[in-house]
């Protein structure tokens, strides 16, 4: 997917953080990796996403993947062998740091796991489909499991993009501002402030007159003090993993 000059990284980055998607259906993913903030990441050079067909590595002459579970029920589960041959094929030409299956009882993704798997360097997202995967990919090809949310989706095609989204806005250079990441919901273990723009009117609604300030100390304070209240009314389990006493 890849045809931006991917391969020239800027030089204070060391490589080229490079995501492999596995996939059944991988045209499902073809618009998001195209537009807006990912896009030009792979164009600066800062960031590689492959999206790979899994029934190329399929050896059923129809390119199967899936086969009837052992014991019987309903659905049906993706094969081992094109899985081990793609991921196989795959590590013989780069290190990776992390082989993630996308699945609902996987470790839920927050922000400190974005952060984490954003200094892992080339990733495997490995997108589950029908009624899941061979347990033996899980126990001996897996290094990760990663879910969303408490639900079912499809497939892992709209979690392969969800984590890749939230790993290549953190890699340096990606986004305009460098310290814009660091100002997200999450970073400090508390939900961003509210955030206003011009006009500093509009229909009577006005902004708060600190942010007009100029005082760059008492805007900061405001910005937390908003952060707080805005987490213990919205998400208050966060404070206490923030270690931040409600009050």
């Amino acid at each position: 997917m890849c045809n931006h000059g991917c391969g020239q990284a800027f030089a204070h980055l060391r490589t080229v953080v490079r995501i492999d998607i596995l996939s059944a259906v991988p045209r499902l993913l073809d618009s998001w990796f195209n537009e807006s903030i990912l896009e030009r990441a792979q164009k600066k050079g800062l960031a590689e996403v492959h999206v790979h067909d899994l029934r190329d590595w399929s050896t059923d002459k129809h390119r199967r993947l899936d086969d009837y579970p052992f014991g019987g029920g309903a659905g049906m589960v993706m094969t081992v062998e094109p899985i081990h041959r793609a991921i196989a094929e795959l590590k013989a030409q780069r290190d990776y740091g992390e082989v993630i299956y996308l699945c609902p009882d996987g470790q839920l993704l927050d922000q400190p796991m974005a952060n984490e798997l954003s200094l892992k360097g080339n990733l495997i997202l490995l997108c589950g489909h029908y009624k899941g995967v061979d347990e033996r990919v899980r126990e001996h090809l897996i290094t990760r499991e990663v879910s969303i949310g408490d639900y079912v989706l499809s497939g892992g095609e709209l979690a392969a993009a969800v984590v890749s989204d939230a790993v290549i806005r953190l890699l340096p250079g990606v986004l305009g501002d460098e310290t814009s990441a660091l100002s997200d919901s999450f970073q400090d273990g508390l939900v961003s402030p509210p955030d206003y723009t011009r006009p500093a009117e509009y229909q009577g609604w006005k902004v708060p007159d600190v942010l007009l300030s100029g005082h760059q100390a008492n805007i900061d304070a405001w910005r937390h003090q908003q952060a707080l209240e805005r987490t213990r009314q919205r998400r208050p389990g966060l404070l206490g993993e923030a270690g931040v006493q409600d009050q």
